[in-house]
């Protein structure tokens, strides 16, 4: 068998991982919808996600026989990554209790953009003109997507941009982590903690009479349905993606990932009957198109970095 086709059969099955991923990930968002349009509050579906995730981890982990022991200093950079997932949902949960899903995931995956810009101002990553351009456009493009849900819902189609700045921060703690965990225990210790963080707030707003936070009594086995499958479509899906990201490069995935976008739109129809009007249509191709530039930039400046390790490793040390 030739090279190229060997590296064709380890790329496959991450292909194969991160497509499951664009197809499960929104599962997460139509069992919070229902969940909220149910009448569940908005916290309580926050941290279900937590409580279920991290049950259905743990297992997970024992059976991998991974090391799941951290540090006094990884534990607190866990924690840190767990609250700004927890305020990432909530802001989503939030959005999508009102908007159809497809809209505010739209909005949402400006993340990427916020985080170049982050890493730039934080960790001193080069970025260039052209791709400070691109997440001027892709901005340009979640105004599009935003302006028309704006005018229908009001103030709350806003919760999407700022599930893109939590989930920008929550990334770069997972870039700090990362190098101290392996993903599966990352993933179970974030979702242990983000239930510890949010099972004792729930607790406290019990009885406060604030919509979003004073937990109810699910009515019926749907809600209970609804809720459970909010963790574990949560864990499935990321599972997914680990593990994608294990037999194919991340420059190779990305792309991928818009397709998410694509399932969102067809389980909104089918399930909620919302379907994209024609301004937010150009805001997704808007908001697509400049992350896939973003991409390209990317792994141009991937290939021009090889480049120059190759040539001064050609060039020795007289060199």
């Amino acid at each position: 068998m030739s090279t190229a086709g060997l590296t064709t059969d380890r790329i496959l099955p991450g292909v194969v991982l991160m497509l499951a991923f664009c197809v499960l990930a929104p599962l997460l968002d139509v069992a919070s919808k229902l969940a909220a349009e149910g009448g569940v509050p908005v916290g309580q579906i926050t941290t279900a996600r937590f409580v279920v995730q991290g049950a259905l981890m743990l297992p997970v982990v024992l059976v991998m026989r991974l090391a799941w022991g951290v540090s006094a200093r990884v534990a607190g950079m866990v924690t840190l990554r767990a609250v700004w997932l927890i305020l990432s949902t909530y802001s989503f949960v939030s959005g999508i209790a009102v908007m159809p899903v497809a809209d505010a995931l739209a909005i949402a995956f400006v993340e990427p953009f916020i985080l170049l810009i982050l890493g730039a101002y934080l960790f001193g990553d080069e970025v260039g003109p052209r791709r400070i351009g691109a997440c001027a456009v892709g901005f340009c493009g979640a105004l599009l997507v935003i302006q028309p849900s704006l005018s229908v819902f009001g103030y709350v189609a806003l919760w999407p941009l700022g599930t893109a700045f939590f989930f920008a921060f929550y990334m770069l703690s997972t870039r700090a982590v990362a190098a101290h965990m392996h993903p599966v225990t990352m993933q179970m210790h974030t979702s242990l903690a983000g239930a510890a963080i949010c099972l004792p707030l729930m607790w406290m707003f019990d009885g406060s009479g604030i919509a979003a936070l004073d937990a109810i009594w699910p009515a019926g086995g749907l809600m209970w349905l609804w809720l459970f499958g909010v963790g574990f479509w949560a864990a499935l899906s990321h599972i997914c993606m680990t593990y994608a990201l294990k037999f194919a490069p991340s420059a190779t995935l990305a792309p991928l990932h818009y397709l998410e976008i694509v399932a969102a739109v067809a389980l909104g129809y089918a399930v909620f009957g919302d379907f994209p009007n024609r301004l937010t249509w150009a805001g997704i191709g808007v908001i697509v198109a400049s992350g896939l530039y973003l991409i390209h930039r990317e792994r141009i400046n991937a290939r021009t970095r090889a480049n120059d390790v190759l040539a001064d490793l050609a060039a020795g040390p007289s060199g």
